[in-house]
């Protein structure tokens, strides 16, 4: 099959800018990513690329300009291509593999996650995916409510099932990632996820959680941190991801603000994942 790959440059580049440009190019029927260090590889099939496709792509920063370059691919197996040289399986702590379907299981460690990986994030590779990843086998979720905000490919809500928790409600805006989420639900088994898409305003109604996770970005964590602890237990966890540790401070006094209390924090290459407990 032939792709057209698109080069994009944001300058200033941010990995927030980088996600919000892969939903909208996602909006207009581009089906694979990879973020790089200065924006994205953006792939589409060639039969349905225009370059007035570009034209309603607006990242929503008056102070960020985005180039594209643009060429036709070779006919060839590009998702071949991508699970031979991009995709590998990775192991969390011994305790958790994340594999795709070509990969072949690994049956003496205990928790197997298989993720479609689509060219794109949400395979555990990502500094902040794996430090959920780390977070969520070091805290008890059997038989715990869980809530899984910018669920993604659905990652972290199958690890939370596999973990024993008694439901998982999977929450994304984009619609790729409610798509995606509900393949690999189909692909671990796990029939008590409910995935759903919209944002926090969809909360309301939805009960009360024992478990928060939230690995989104700074400025949407800032704000509905409110309303996600509005549907938080006392003596409930929430999980912060999806930014970097000069973000801490301004999180942090977010949080602490708001009645919580931070029990763990972890670094990755310049990223952050935090948990804290809502006081009783």
């Amino acid at each position: 099959m032939r792709y057209t790959k698109v080069v994009a440059t944001i300058s200033p580049f941010t990995s927030e800018k980088a996600e919000i440009l892969t939903a909208l190019m996602a909006d207009v029927g581009f089906e694979s990513f990879m973020e790089t260090e200065t924006g994205l590889e953006a792939y589409i099939q060639h039969a349905e690329f225009r370059q007035e496709l570009l034209d309603d792509v607006k990242l929503p920063f008056d102070d960020t300009n985005v180039e594209y370059s643009i060429s036709e691919l070779e006919d060839k197996d590009w998702n071949e291509e991508w699970e031979k040289n991009y995709y590998q399986p990775i192991v969390i702590d011994d305790k958790c593999i994340v594999r795709s379907p070509f990969h072949p299981a690994q049956p003496e460690i205990p928790i197997e996650i298989i993720i479609e990986p689509k060219m794109s994030f949400g395979t555990g590779h990502h500094e902040t995916t794996s430090m959920m990843i780390e977070s969520i086998l070091e805290i008890n979720v059997t038989g715990h409510r869980v809530l899984d905000m910018g669920c993604g490919t659905g990652i972290l809500a199958i690890l939370a099932s596999k973990r024993g928790a008694s439901e998982i409600l999977a929450i994304d805006i984009d619609e790729w990632c409610i798509r995606n989420s509900e393949e690999n639900c189909q692909l671990n088994s796990t029939g008590n996820i409910i995935i759903k898409q919209g944002d926090a305003s969809i909360l309301s109604g939805e009960g009360m959680f024992d478990i928060i996770i939230a690995n989104i970005n700074r400025n949407i964590l800032l704000a509905d941190m409110k309303a996600y602890l509005k549907q938080l237990k006392p003596g409930g966890l929430i999980l912060f991801s999806g930014f970097y540790e000069s973000d801490f401070n301004v999180i942090d006094e977010e949080a602490k603000s708001l009645n919580l209390r931070l029990t763990n924090r972890k670094e990755k290459n310049n990223w952050t994942a935090l948990t804290y407990e809502l006081s009783q």
